[in-house]
């Protein structure tokens, strides 16, 4: 298990829908392991494998000392929709006002390829569906309303670490068709 660099907003692996999971081994293994140590260091509520450079669909998630890790999700939204506080490990420091589902059914596997079912409300329903939109290339700034989006999009201008360079995107040689950066 390795911390591994977050991706910051303007990366544009967070932009790129990510690669369906079809190998299920020793390196799918490596990496939730991976995104689970960065993810209780940063410490946050949820990573998706994009926000560390590989561009597969998979995440993990840590709520009310649940944890957990979705490979290849699908998700059943509630028709009944909650309003909160959301960020995002790799937008730092900044929350904003964001809609989501209440209750969310969350379908995949895990890493060993098993079939998984995840049923969550409230915070764990606003995590499952956060990292699915990574998985989708999809921010939660996405969601906003245009004038919150304003906003967001100056808050993020004006943040500290905007504008770092980005790494060169490469792709991996691996059987898993992961685009590794």
């Amino acid at each position: 298990m390795t911390v591994q660099p977050i991706r910051l907003f303007g990366d544009p692996v967070l932009r790129t829908p990510a690669a369906p999971v079809e190998t299920f081994d020793k390196e799918l293994r490596k990496l939730v392991a991976d995104l689970t140590e960065t993810m209780k260091d940063a410490p946050g509520s949820g990573l998706a494998a994009p926000q560390i450079g590989v561009s597969l669909r998979v995440f993990t998630w840590w709520v009310d000392d649940e944890l957990g890790h979705l490979c290849n999700p699908t998700l059943d939204l509630s028709e009944d929709i909650q309003d909160g506080d959301e960020g995002c490990l790799s937008i730092p420091d900044l929350a904003f006002d964001t809609k989501r589902a209440r209750r969310v059914v969350a379908k995949g596997m895990d890493m060993h390829g098993e079939p998984v079912v995840v049923e969550g409300s409230d915070l764990l329903a606003r995590a499952l569906q956060h990292e699915t939109d990574h998985l989708d290339g999809i921010l939660f700034i996405d969601r906003l309303d245009p004038e919150l989006r304003k906003e967001a999009m100056k808050a993020i201008r004006d943040a500290e670490w905007f504008g770092e360079q980005p790494p060169e995107v490469r792709v991996s040689p691996h059987t898993i068709s992961a685009k590794w950066l």
